[in-house]
């Protein structure tokens, strides 16, 4: 399309002149600094007729003198003057395809039309979908479009094809003077020619007509149009014909151009245009029924070199070089005094809460010994405080304690007692107000209360706070110390300003957005730091809304600002992408103004169409427009559910359970939810269908990773006003791939299938698609992203679905489904080189398999035991990065304890690795039998000694301590259990994940894990049941052995006494040599490492590679350490050597680095390779 216009505009015909509205206001364009209401202050200087004052943005009046450049019937067109000798004409010819050309006596680089689309008489800019070249989408509330030089003038030509629009609108914007005209303080407003009225005779075939439909369709950018918005665009496509036929076309003519386009869009190659005209009909006629367009189950993948795939962006693991970082954090006053009371109790703290209010705290412990509980309760609140408290036996409830056992200063008050807390300071930096209780037997569960000071009750968001006698923390909240392994500094500041964010999302977000910078300049210690903030926020960790009303349309704007910013880190900063997907996918998408908006107008339209103005609806209405958070789409979808199940208030408390929202805390939102929903079966249409509107408004703000709204944000969509509701339009994503809307379509047709396997394909597809766009700059990239996000987390879910259909698969299915979701795993890593190799190798084996090659199993084997390192490398990666963090800013933030200790865990299993590490897990028994492989993989390789316990399952001996080493022998482990205390093996012939709860607590504590395939060996260990073995496991096998006490109390002492076993050591000497290849290994020149090389050449398969391989020989590095050249070197180590010898570990840092400064001899160098 082109943006030329004719200079001679005296020659065109048909020409109607521009009619401007001046009364017309700037209401939908979105511009920097603008200020509300956008109704009185506009940008720039102003555009006014000739003869008249320009008013500029300083207010100073200007006058010129009209100047003739552009030659222009004064009845063909518009003509205005810009700054006193600068031309503009403006002209609109008529035809089925509307054109505003636009010409400037001037030619500066960066004048701008800043313009939008006036339709069906509201103020409302929409945004036409066809436009000029080099276009750009601003905000999604405006087109910007640059002038195309054209000697001595700038021309453009704007193509209206929308019947509906009737004008358009715009400003004219110097990008490089920062200079706005604007037309009298206001916009400029062109009308458009109306539509003539077409003769009822005119007939069009309506074959044509869909073909036409289907090409509007396509330059729409194959948007997903609601049944309304195709017939409107149906009739449009209608409307176009019957005016050329006007104009003189045949029905001949309109079938050969409607064929000749499609030949160009579709069918370049194919010369026969009746067929191509046949194949568009076919398909146009399919556009208006969504679910005909696909006529296989299975799309074809593209061939893709997976090399291409490879990244390396590894961020530096560097801590911030800010000296705070490594000074501990001083403790709280409570924590003095919790960790004072831990000292004085003799048996451990049974629970550990802090209830965290503005600027003070609540702690609570509690300790049960001898049948009895008692219960520590401080709080540092700086005015006296008075405790109104009961017990409950069970939730809920306020009972009247026991008389005999009320703390000194207590009154009973009408079923619950008042206690003066006690001031205590000793040995504090302040005095705390404390409370203890102790109550024999166990017939209380609990006990709720609230704080009165003066004439102040001070409540847990509204509820009562409670302590749960009957719940066990078995670890209890711990103090991290100095933050070391993190960006403490920032940590530290989240911390102090957790008071604020918490008392809305809006505050949330537009703190974390004005910490990017920070997170970026503590690196990946930084963005970890914000991903740890926001998770602890999305899992409900943190409290969302304290005493403040918030409007749905700020917290949305400010989740826009917030993913803005964390968009362009992503673009500029390789390294952080995949912690920034995280953290995205924790915020959710938001959007400027009218999106959060309508949160809040559109369930006022849901209450009035469906007459259900009170009771629970209202209850969530208020609660809507006080604070919307994520929870009000799980609110949502309970009601859309229980209207489904005709009224079913069990599935409506069920669809909330599920999803972590219960009676309590529908309770503590500043505007709680007291109420049930209560509606008449009359309703349940409606309902349903206007609830399901609403969800989609939910989600485009709250659900940023939820597939159907990422792709409808991405294709466009638009949701009309409705009296004082909102319009909103989003506009379809530019430079998708060819076809993509199509996959995209396949993708949501496939997407509750039973059959995964073509989802699975389609998902994958569509990401690989994607993946160039997301590997550049792109005005809509954070929408791109949400969508990528979407696609991945489908893929997760689509394997869980899937698990069923592999239970009775052979090993080819599993290896497949194996590579999809490793391509998946490695599509969201950012240093994926690894898991591409085992791409290459599962695809590798999938071929040896199909070929039947005799080795196929062993390869697979291999290349399955690689998956597993890449997995448990990725595992201990995550573990690395994010737990010092989670533990460090869960204890500044009172967070449960339970929900730092697995959060790194949680992080890991919500995405594709635990998917892949239980397919792995699923096909390692079939390998293992078809390759003869051993009985044993073990996950923990640890030499232990310990009596043997046989039990069912692991989860019924979780809670227990053994109070000497033990063996334990379980049938059953589920992967979710806690080791026991004294516990030092485990043996199953479960498989549990190596990423399980499980597996990585073997690993951290030192614990002997392992699985047994050999039904005959696991009945041999469960026969020593209650014998004392040594398990002395190796990668792949475990030796066991019937050992005595006496060799248990040798191994446990401090082995002082043990005589050191009898090694003869030989000092091998230089042989002359500084390096050898591969074919000179011996025993006298290399270890058996190194001729285990040699060994294998000639021992495995041709398919197995052996790689080339040199080696120093003995005594090169003694040689080179006497070497004249390293004398000073040589000095320095034997300095450090006896720092080190003194007990200073610190010197073996600069041993090494003092190693780095050593010469390489000169035939050393020459080493040929």
């Amino acid at each position: 399309m082109s943006n030329s216009v004719v200079h001679n505009l005296l020659n065109r015909g048909l020409i109607r002149p521009v009619s401007f509205d001046h009364q017309h206001k700037l209401y939908s364009s979105s511009l920097p600094a603008l200020s509300p209401p956008l109704r009185s202050k506009l940008y720039g200087k102003a555009l006014k007729k000739t003869g008249q004052s320009l008013t500029t943005e300083t207010g100073r009046s200007l006058s010129f003198v009209p100047r003739a450049v552009l030659a222009m019937d004064p009845q063909a067109a518009e003509k205005f003057t810009l700054d006193g000798n600068i031309d503009l004409l403006v002209e609109v010819t008529s035809a089925s395809v509307r054109e505003v050309n636009i010409q400037i006596a001037h030619t500066s680089d960066s004048l701008l039309l800043h313009w939008g689309a006036i339709r069906d008489n509201k103020e409302k800019w929409v945004l036409p979908s066809r436009s000029p070249d080099r276009t750009i989408n601003h905000k999604n509330r405006a087109l910007r479009t640059p002038f195309v030089k054209s000697g001595a003038n700038s021309c453009l030509k704007l193509e209206i094809d929308d019947r509906a629009i009737h004008a358009i609108e715009f400003l004219i914007f110097d990008e490089s003077r920062n200079k706005w005209y604007k037309n009298n303080g206001q916009n400029f407003r062109i009308n458009l020619p109306t539509e003539r009225k077409l003769e009822h005779n005119v007939s069009v075939p309506e074959d044509l007509v869909q073909i036409q439909a289907y090409l509007r369709w396509e330059r729409n950018g194959k948007q997903m149009y609601n049944p309304e918005k195709e017939k409107e665009e149906y009739e449009a496509a209608r409307t176009e014909l019957q005016e050329e036929m006007m104009r003189g076309a045949s029905v001949e003519d309109l079938r050969a151009k409607l064929s000749q386009k499609d030949n160009t869009n579709e069918s370049p190659k194919s010369n026969d245009t009746s067929s191509s005209g046949r194949e568009t009909q076919k398909k146009a006629s399919k556009q208006p029924e969504r679910k005909k367009y696909y006529s296989t189950e299975k799309i074809q993948r593209k061939g893709r070199d997976l090399n291409k795939l490879i990244c390396k962006h590894v961020a530096d693991s560097v801590e911030p070089n800010s000296k705070s970082s490594t000074e501990p954090r001083s403790l709280t006053t409570l924590e003095i005094y919790a960790k004072a009371k831990e000292e004085q109790e003799t048996t451990p703290v049974f629970s550990k809460k802090t209830f965290k209010l503005e600027g003070s705290a609540i702690l609570v412990l509690v300790t049960k010994i001898s049948g009895k509980t008692k219960i520590h309760l401080a709080t540092d609140f700086k005015e006296p405080v008075t405790l109104h408290w009961a017990l409950s036996q069970k939730g809920g409830e306020w009972l009247d304690p026991p008389s005999d056992k009320l703390p000194p200063n207590s009154l009973p008050v009408r079923g619950a007692v008042d206690t003066k807390l006690t001031i205590t300071s000793t040995d504090l930096p302040s005095p705390v107000q404390t409370f203890e209780l102790e109550i024999e037997g166990d017939s209380y569960k609990g006990m709720p209360f609230v704080l009165n000071a003066g004439e102040r009750w001070i409540k847990n968001n509204d509820s009562d706070f409670y302590v749960d006698f009957a719940k066990e923390e078995k670890h209890v909240q711990k103090d991290y110390g100095d933050g070391k392994g993190t960006a403490k500094h920032l940590l530290d500041r989240i911390a102090d300003l957790e008071s604020e964010a918490q008392k809305s999302f809006m505050h949330r977000f537009n703190i974390a957005a004005d910490l990017v910078d920070e997170a970026k300049n503590a690196g990946q210690l930084g963005f970890a730091g914000i991903l740890v903030w926001m998770r602890f926020m999305a899992t409900r960790q943190l409290v969302w809304n304290k005493n403040y009303n918030v409007k749905p349309r700020e917290i949305s704007q400010a989740q826009d600002r917030l993913t803005d910013v964390l968009q362009d880190v992503y673009a500029s900063s390789p390294e952080y992408r995949e912690l920034l997907r995280m953290i995205m996918s924790t915020v959710g998408r938001g959007g400027e103004g009218d999106v959060g908006q309508r949160i809040r107008d559109e369930i006022l339209v849901v209450q009035r169409k469906n007459d259900c103005k009170g009771g629970m609806m209202e209850e969530w209405h208020q609660k809507l427009h006080n604070n919307t958070s994520p929870d009000d789409v799980v609110i949502c979808q309970a009601l859309m559910d229980f209207v489904k199940s005709d009224f079913d208030m069990s599935v409506y408390w069920k669809t909330l359970n599920d999803n972590g929202i219960t009676k309590e805390r529908l309770l503590s939102y500043d505007r709680g939810i007291h109420s049930e929903p209560s509606f008449r079966r009359e309703q349940k249409d409606g309902l349903l269908r206007d609830l399901g509107h609403y969800m989609r408004t939910l989600k485009a703000v709250h659900s940023g990773a939820d597939l159907e709204s990422a792709i409808q944000n991405c294709m466009g969509y638009q949701d009309d006003g409705e009296g004082f509701m909102v319009g909103v339009q989003i506009n379809p994503v530019s430079g998708l791939p060819s076809g993509y809307p199509d996959l995209l379509r396949f993708v949501l047709e496939h997407v509750e299938e039973k059959n995964v396997e073509p989802l699975l394909e389609g998902l994958l597809e569509a990401r690989q698609e994607l993946r160039p766009l997301l590997l550049k700059s792109h005005d809509r990239l954070k929408d791109l992203l949400f969508l990528d996000l979407a696609l991945d987390s489908t893929v997760r879910t689509a394997i869980e679905r899937g698990y069923e259909q592999l239970n009775d698969a052979g090993p080819e299915k599993i290896m497949y489904f194996i590579s999809l979701v490793l391509e998946n795993l490695a599509l969201s890593s950012d240093d994926n080189e690894d898991l591409i190799y085992c791409l290459k190798g599962w695809q590798h084996a999938l071929g040896m398999y199909k070929s039947k090659k005799d080795h196929w199993a062993l390869y697979a084997k291999s290349v399955l035991d690689r998956s597993r390192l890449a997995l448990a490398s990725k595992a201990e990666r995550y573990l690395e990065i994010l737990q010092p963090s989670a533990e460090y800013l869960g204890s500044c933030l009172g967070v449960e304890q339970w929900a730092v200790t697995i959060f790194t865990e949680e992080i890991i299993r919500a995405g594709s690795a635990a998917a892949l590490s239980s397919l792995v897990n699923r096909l390692d028994p079939v390998l293992r039998q078809t390759a003869n492989l051993g009985s044993w993989q073990v996950i923990s390789p640890v030499e232990v000694v310990g009596y043997v316990i046989v039990v069912d399952e692991l989860l019924t001996v979780q809670n227990k301590t053994y109070d000497r080493p033990t063996i334990i022998v379980a049938n059953r482990v589920r992967g979710e259990e806690e080791i026991p205390d004294g516990a030092v093996a485990v043996l199953t012939p479960d498989m549990p994940d190596v990423l399980s709860h499980v597996s990585v607590r073997a690993r951290n504590g030192k614990i002997c894990f392992a699985t047994c395939f050999d039904s005959g060996i696991l009945s041999d260990l469960q026969g020593k049941d209650g014998k004392l073995l040594s398990l002395q496991p190796t990668s792949a096998d475990v030796v066991y052995k019937e050992v005595n006490d006496s060799e248990l109390s040798s191994l446990s002492s401090d082995n002082i006494e043990d005589a050191p076993p009898s090694i003869s050591l030989v000092k091998k000497e230089f042989a002359g040599r500084y390096a050898i290849s591969s074919e000179e290994f011996t025993s006298d020149l290399v270890g058996a490492k190194s001729r285990n090389i040699g060994y294998l050449k000639g021992k495995v398969p041709s398919w197995v590679g052996i790689p080339t391989s040199v080696a120093l020989p003995f005594g090169v590095f003694e040689k080179v350490i006497s070497d004249k050249a390293n004398e000073t070197v040589n000095e320095k180590l034997l300095v450090l050597k006896k720092t080190l010898d003194g007990g200073d570990q610190g010197a073996l840092k600069e041993i090494r680095e003092t190693l780095l400064g050593l010469v390489a001899p000169a035939e050393l160098l020459k080493f040929p390779l």
